[in-house]
C-alpha cells in the first residue's frame, strides 16, 4: 500500500499505513459528531482498505437498541455523509463487526456487558485484544468514563505489554490550566500519557499538513520566512453562521477558549516552529513546545485584545438573531463570539514580528486562512504615485474552505505609465491534484489505530496553551462592563480595527 501521509516518508521501512487488528468503541455514538463524522470516517477507511478485514465498531449509548437498530443508523450515516461512494461489497465486510451495547457513563453493569461484548469480538473477528475508546462525549464524563473502563478491566495502566489500549478525547481540553491538568490526571489514572490522543481535527486537515511541505520542502521560502523579510502575521477562522442550537454550551466558554487556544495557536506554532530534525511526532512536538514556550503577551492586554457579541440584523438578506437573542441564552451573558489578540514569539527567528489571531462567529463568510504578510520594498525605483495600487507582498494558506495557497505580489499594469498593482498567483488542491483529500477524522482515526501521533497535542502544548490565554480571559472578566456589539456579516467590532490600528496595520479581507 503506497504511503498517504504527508507527515511520513515513503521510504520508512516501518511504514505499513494499514491499521492492524482492532476495535473501536464510541462513547455517545447518538451525537452529530459521530453520526456525521466519526461513523462516516470509519467506512471511508475501509473502503479505502485501509482497516483490516477484521475491524470491529462498537456503539455505546443510553439508547435502547439492538445490534440491528445500531447498524441502521451506522448505515444512514454512511449513505448521508460518506466522503467515498457505498459499495456494498465493503459494507457488508463491516457490518459484521459491528455492535452495541446500552448503558449510562456511570453503570458499572454496562461496562460488563461492553467488556463481553469486546472480548466476544476477539475471539470471533480476530481484534486481539486492541481497543481505542472513542469519548465523543461532554469532557465532564471523561472521568467517570475512564474510571469505569479502569474498574471493570477494559482497561490496565499497568499493563507494560500485551495489546494496546487506547483513548481518543475531543476538545475542550478543559476551560483553563487548572482544569486541563485535573482533566489530564483523571485520563492518566487509566490510560499511559502515549495512550491519550487528543484529537484537534483542523491539524488533520490537508492544508495544514502542507504547511511543513511548503516551508521545508521548498527552498524559495526558508530564506525570507522570518522578521528580515516578515512584517506580520494574520492567522483567521472566521464562521458566517451563529451558535444555533449550541447556545447552552457555548455560554461561558466563548470564541478565544473555543477556537484561540487549540486550533489558532497550533497554526501559529506550525507556522512560526523550527525545521524539526524527523517528521516523527516526538520531534514535531518538541519544536511546537519551543515555540508555545517562546509566546509572549503585550504588557497592555487591553490594547492588544478584542472582543465581542454579534448583534441582530440582516446578513445575507435573511434577518438573524443577536447572540444575547438566541435560543436558551442569558441576556446578561458576558461570553464573547468574537476575539482577536496580538502576540509575540520570542525567538530570534521572529522577534518583533506580530502574530494577530482573529476568530468569530456571524462574520462576512466563512474562512480558516494563514497570511504571511511581507515587508515593504524600501527602493524608489517605482515613484510613490506609480504603486498607489500596490499592497504588501503577502502568501496566504487557506485551511477551509478552498484548500490552498495564494501568492500576493506587485505587476506593471499594461500601458504606457509605469504603474504597478496587485496580482495573485494561486494554488488549489482541487485544481493541482486528482486525488480527493481524505476528510480529517479519516486521517487521524487511522493514526490513532496505528499509534502514530505526529497530529496530536500532548499535555505540554495543552498547558502551554492556556498559560498564554489565561492572563487575557482574567483580563477580560475583571472589567465589568456590557461587550461592544458588531452587525452579522461584518468582520467583528471596532476595537478589533483598533487593535491593528495602533501598530498602523490591517487586517486583510478573505
Amino acid at each position: 500500500m503506497a504511503n498517504s501521509n504527508p507527515l511520513r516518508s515513503a521510504d520508512d521501512p516501518r511504514l505499513s499505513r494499514i491499521a492492524g487488528p482492532s476495535a473501536l468503541v464510541i462513547f455517545g455514538v447518538t451525537g452529530d459528531l459521530s453520526r456525521k463524522k466519526l461513523m462516516p470516517a470509519v467506512y471511508d477507511l475501509a473502503n479505502r482498505g485501509l482497516l483490516p478485514p477484521g475491524f470491529a465498531l462498537v456503539g455505546f449509548a443510553r439508547r435502547d437498541w439492538a445490534d440491528r437498530d445500531f447498524v441502521e443508523i451506522v448505515r444512514e450515516a454512511v449513505r448521508k455523509h460518506a466522503r467515498t461512494p457505498f459499495r456494498e461489497e465493503t459494507w457488508d465486510q463491516l457490518v459484521q463487526g459491528i455492535r452495541f451495547v446500552q448503558g449510562q457513563f456511570d453503570d458499572p453493569e454496562a461496562y460488563a456487558r461492553l467488556k463481553q461484548t469486546v472480548d466476544a469480538l476477539d475471539r470471533e473477528r480476530g481484534t486481539m485484544g486492541n481497543h481505542a475508546f472513542y469519548l465523543s462525549i461532554p469532557p465532564r464524563s471523561f472521568p467517570e468514563v475512564a474510571r469505569q473502563l479502569s474498574s471493570s478491566g477494559l482497561v490496565d495502566r499497568a499493563a507494560d505489554e500485551g495489546p494496546w489500549r487506547r483513548v481518543i478525547i475531543e476538545k475542550p481540553f478543559g476551560h483553563d490550566l487548572e482544569s486541563a491538568r485535573q482533566l489530564n490526571d483523571a485520563l492518566e489514572s487509566a490510560f499511559p500519557a502515549d495512550a491519550i490522543f487528543r484529537i484537534d481535527h483542523y491539524l488533520g486537515k490537508e492544508t495544514v499538513q502542507n504547511i511543513l511541505s511548503l516551508r521545508f520542502a521548498n527552498a524559495m521560502y526558508e530564506p525570507i520566512w522570518n522578521r528580515n523579510y516578515v512584517d506580520h502575521v494574520q492567522i483567521t477562522m472566521a464562521e458566517d453562521i451563529g451558535v444555533g442550537g449550541r447556545a447552552g454550551y457555548y455560554d461561558g466558554v466563548g470564541a478565544a477558549r473555543d477556537v484561540i487556544q487549540n486550533h489558532l495557536l497550533q497554526l501559529l506554532a506550525l507556522t512560526a516552529m523550527e525545521e524539526p530534525i524527523s517528521l516523527s511526532a516526538e520531534h514535531l512536538r518538541a519544536e511546537k513546545e519551543k515555540v508555545l514556550e517562546a509566546v509572549r503577551l503585550p504588557d497592555d492586554l487591553g490594547a492588544a485584545s478584542a472582543r465581542g457579541q454579534y448583534a441582530g440584523g440582516w446578513q445575507g438578506g435573511e434577518l438573524v438573531s443577536g447572540f444575547l437573542d438566541e435560543e436558551g441564552m442569558d441576556p446578561q451573558s458576558r461570553t464573547e463570539t468574537y476575539a482577536a489578540m496580538k502576540l509575540l514569539v520570542n525567538t530570534r527567528r521572529w522577534a518583533d514580528v506580530p502574530f494577530y489571531l482573529r476568530t468569530g462567529k456571524r462574520l462576512g463568510r466563512r474562512v480558516t486562512e494563514i497570511a504571511v504578510v511581507f515587508r515593504k520594498e524600501p527602493g524608489e525605483l517605482f515613484g510613490k504615485s506609480e504603486t498607489t495600487e500596490q499592497g504588501s507582498n503577502a502568501l496566504v494558506i487557506r485551511v477551509q474552505p478552498d484548500e490552498g495557497i495564494t501568492m500576493r505580489f506587485g505587476a506593471k499594469v499594461p500601458g504606457t505609465a509605469a504603474r504597478v498593482r496587485d496580482v495573485t498567483m494561486d494554488f488549489g488542491y482541487g485544481h493541482a491534484f486528482t486525488e480527493a483529500s481524505p476528510e480529517a477524522y479519516e486521517r487521524l482515526i487511522l493514526d490513532v489505530l496505528l499509534g502514530d501521533a505526529p497530529l496530536f497535542p500532548r499535555q505540554r502544548e495543552v498547558e502551554l496553551s492556556w498559560r498564554i490565554l489565561d492572563p487575557v480571559e482574567q483580563h477580560w472578566a475583571s472589567r465589568d462592563e456590557p461587550l461592544e456589539q458588531y452587525a452579522p456579516g461584518s468582520w467583528g467590532p471596532d476595537s478589533a480595527d483598533e487593535l491593528l490600528a495602533r501598530d498602523g496595520r490591517a487586517w486583510r479581507r478573505p
